[in-house]
């Protein structure tokens, strides 16, 4: 029983080896994409979309910091905040010290 496993082991590991060395690989698949770069650096991008690029981002930039300055609601909220020292024990919901099961 055992030498069957050990040999059907042999078998399988045999028949993955070569079904590995059989595999087919390509260099470049036919995807109809750019230029294919495999441990060398990817070509640079064109002047055009460098430009694109920095115009976009500065777009963003400027409607960000526009938004900052004239509606600072958005970052600091909208109403003044109350200190919460200030509130008193009824605002809060906490009864007085003579009620309750701890009674002083």
């Amino acid at each position: 029983m055992l030498t069957k496993t050990l040999v059907s082991r042999a078998v399988l590991l045999r028949s993955l080896k070569n079904a590995a060395a059989n595999v087919n690989v390509q260099a470049k698949r036919n995807a109809g994409h750019g230029v294919w770069s495999y441990r060398v650096p990817p070509p640079l991008p064109s002047r055009k979309t460098v430009i694109l690029a920095e115009v976009l981002g500065g777009l963003a930039w400027w409607w960000i910091i526009w938004h900052c300055i004239t509606e600072p609601d958005h970052i600091f909220g909208e109403f003044k905040y109350i200190d919460p020292s200030t509130y008193t024990d009824a605002e809060l919901g906490i009864p007085p010290d003579s009620e309750g099961p701890l009674k002083q």
